[in-house]
Formats: structure tokens, sequence, C-alpha cells
């Protein structure tokens, strides 16, 4: 009796351990909205930051493109930095930029590069420019948006809403052109602001913004071009800045773009661990309440046409039974009563239907994991493609349960051949997604978008990264 009640306050001691430890876990994590592994980095005067451009978007196509994918400026040695398989799945296509920043210094009229376009150059560009794509950036692992200023209708009042990334260039018209015919232009000349809230007793700064405003320019220079060539268009030292688009920079064959831009470092009020909240501001972010509301109107108009169909059926059964009871002879059941019949009759696919039940099981584990740890911050947008593979890891994991869920309800159908049931429920669901993802994969790579995955290079290559 001693060692039994000895046993059984080790086991509830234990128990109780593993359920502080959890409180704890949650506790913590409730209050750690950069979780895991980003943590806020100082920067002093003059310190080099490390600007990166990632995929180029669009919100007419879904296909992703490399920011080198275009003739722009490159550095001398392009780097990778995708840090996980999420990122890779998205598409993100991170590596370093030529841009050369420094901490709280401003610069004006830093020329980039200059590059004489061709034809297949030119309608390169004009394809990006037609499909609306925007080119992204990050800095401090805070991605480049762009400032536009909106008056509300309702108050009158304007306000700022953000755009993640800017735009490649611009279809219209401009004075000199005739008005039937539209021209591409350029955004070459971009005007970065940096945010930063600084600390007064150590004199360190946090970056908390990451600005830009386009134009399109076509610069002017005199004589020959060289490395020390000064543009007439823009130069610090005549103070001539560029602050319009007066003069756009055309995109066609054989014509000269020079890339240049300003960089400005403004303080800020905002605190490090609230520069995400602009973001919950951006136009594309919008929620269509519209649709919302429509698909949960015809939900509900199917719902109660079905239970209006089966209370009517059921009402009629009613009427039929009690009209039998009034009679002697014994009448042959009908109706509803056929179902006692067939409730602990196992199905004739039932195999096929165990498959389902347990990959069911699996996508709601998966999904109300992903969604717990999504509400205590470990699956912040700071951290990139980490909902991603979170849901894959989970997916793998939550097949421990899948197997037992299958097997479970094949067992109540008086089946024998458990382990193949199982079996079954490890691969069907993942052969089939997994042939459609070929499918696919193989048309996004046909169109050489940065969303394919290249088992050999950058899929297998994050996958050793993952940490």
């Amino acid at each position: 009796m001693a060692m039994e009640f000895y046993s059984n306050s080790r086991r509830i001691h234990i128990l109780r351990s593993v359920i502080a430890a959890i409180l704890l876990l949650f506790i913590h994590g409730a209050h750690a909205f950069y979780l895991p592994g980003v943590a806020p980095q100082d920067f002093k005067k003059g310190d080099e930051l490390k600007v990166k451009v990632n995929k180029l978007t669009s919100i007419k196509t879904q296909l992703p493109y490399s920011y080198y994918s275009l003739p722009f400026c490159r550095p001398k040695k392009i780097v990778d930095s995708t840090e996980n398989l999420g990122e890779v799945l998205r598409g993100d296509c991170i590596e370093n930029a030529p841009y050369s920043f420094k901490m709280r210094e401003a610069q004006m009229c830093n020329v980039l590069c200059r590059v004489t376009l061709d034809a297949k150059t030119a309608k390169a560009f004009k394809e990006k420019i037609d499909d609306e794509y925007r080119i992204n950036m990050i800095l401090d692992n805070l991605p480049l948006v762009v400032p536009i200023e909106r008056v509300d209708q309702v108050e009158g009042s304007p306000s700022i809403v953000y755009q993640l990334g800017y735009h490649v260039g611009l279809k219209g018209q401009y004075e000199g052109v005739s008005n039937k015919e539209q021209k591409y232009f350029m955004h070459n000349h971009l005007t970065f602001t940096v945010r930063y809230h600084r600390d007064i007793q150590t004199d360190a700064a946090r970056i908390v913004g990451f600005e830009v405003k386009p134009f399109s320019v076509k610069h002017e220079y005199e004589g020959q071009w060289s490395d020390k060539t000064r543009l007439t268009t823009c130069d610090p030292h005549t103070k001539r800045l560029v602050v319009s688009s007066a003069t756009p920079q055309e995109v066609e064959n054989k014509k000269e773009i020079i890339f240049t831009y300003d960089v400005d470092f403004q303080e800020s009020e905002v605190k490090w661990a609230s520069r995400w909240d602009a973001y919950l501001l951006m136009s594309d972010n919008q929620i269509h309440w519209f649709s919302i509301v429509n698909s949960l109107m015809i939900v509900l108009f199917l719902s109660g046409m079905v239970a209006m169909i089966m209370l009517r059926t059921l009402y009629r059964d009613i009427s039929r039974y009690n009209e039998l009871e009034t009679q002697e002879e014994a009448q042959e059941e009908t109706g509803w009563k056929l179902v006692h019949g067939d409730v602990f009759r196992p199905p004739t696919n039932s195999d096929i239907l165990c498959v389902y039940v347990g990959t069911g099981v699996q996508c709601l584990g998966m999904v109300l994991v992903t969604m717990i740890f999504a509400m205590l911050g470990f699956l912040s947008p700071s951290n990139r493609g980490g909902l991603m593979t979170a849901m894959l890891l989970l997916w793998v994991f939550m097949g421990l349960f899948v197997g037992y869920a299958s097997s479970r309800l094949y067992k109540m159908f008086k089946g024998t051949e458990w382990k193949r049931i199982a079996f079954k429920t490890a691969f069907l669901f993942p052969a089939v997604v997994s042939a459609i993802f070929f499918v696919l994969n193989a048309l996004i790579w046909g169109q050489k978008s940065s969303g394919a995955c290249l088992w050999f290079t950058r899929l297998i290559y994050s996958s050793v990264k993952i940490d």
C-alpha cells in the first residue's frame, strides 16, 4: 500500500510539473510577439545598413519573379539570403542589393548605374509594367512601403495608408506626346526614408520604418559618361534634387536609363515593438466584407432549404406511422424506421471512408495548432515564411494521430487489415497533392518564375538551413 501511494504521488507531481511548464510557455508566448529568433538590432551613427531585394509581385497575376530577372543594377556578387523552407514555397527570392546606406547619414543623388535597353529588355520591362508588378525590398527585416495620402470621405481629414512595394513603372501620357498614344515609363529614381527610434542615453537607434517615393526622371549630363560624371538633372552640389516626374524616363529600345536614389533619415516616436502596426493599414489587405456576407447568406439559404425538405419528409413519415397504428394488421416498415437497420452496418467502401476521416483529422489538427501558435504570437509577420514552415511541420507531426484515427474507425467496422488502412492514409492524400504540385510547379518553372521550387537547388538548400 505504501509503495502504491508513493507511485501515485509521484505521478501526480510529474503531471503538475508538466501542466505548470505548459502554462509558463503559453504565458511567455503571449507576450513574445517576435518569436522565434527575431530580436531588435541597435545601430549607431555611421553603421552600415544592409538593404535586400525580394521578389517582384503583382495583384493582377500570381506569378512572382526574381528582382534580377530584369536588368536592374547589380552588386558585384549576388548572395541569396533565403532563410527557411516557407520562403522558398512562397516564392521569396531575397538577395543583396547594390544600395549603400549609412545610419543617420543622408545621401542625395547617388548614381547607381547606367543601363542601355535593347529590344528584349525593353519588352520585359513593358510586360511587367502592364501587369503592374511591384518591387519589394527589406531593411532590418522590415518590408519597403510606399506612403499614399488619402482623404477620408466621411470626415474629410487626410490620412496615410501604405502600399507594399513600389511599381516597376507606369503607363500613360505626358505633355509633348499625342493624346492617343500611351508610353511606358520607368521608375528610375528612388527617394528612401528610413525612420528610426533613438535612445537618448546610449545614442543608439532602431529602425522602425522603411519608406520610398519612386520617380521617373530622364537624367541628363554633359560630355561623355564616366564614373565621375555629374548629372545636371540631379546634383547635390547645385542643390538640384528630384521632386517630381515632369520629364519621365521612357522605356524603349536603345534608350539609356540612369538609376539614382536619395536616402533620408527621420526620427520617429514609434517604438521598435510597434513598428509593424502601420502594415495593418495597407491598401492591399482590405477585407472583402461583401463577399463574406454573400457567402454566409448563400450557406444559410441552402441550409434552410435542406432543413425544410428533411422536416417535410419527417412529418410525412410520422403521419403515416400514426395511420398504421390504428390498423390491426402488421405493416412493413417504411420511411425513417428503415434507418435502424443501417446504423451499425459497415459502408461498402469503408476503407476509403476511414482514409478520408484520418486525413480530415490531420487537416483539423494542423489548422487548430497553427491558429493557437499564431494567436500566441509565435508566427508574427516579422518571421517571413514561418507560417508556411509551421504548417508543413505540423502536418507531418499530425501523422501520429492520423494512423490511429483511421485504424480505430476501421476496426469499428469489424475490419482486420488496419495496417493497410494506416498505410493508405499516410500516402493517398499526400500523393494526390504532390502530383498536382508537380504539374503546377512545372508550369510555373516554364514561365521562369521564382515561385517554382527546384528540388536539387533552392528547396534542398533551404531545408538544410531550417533552425
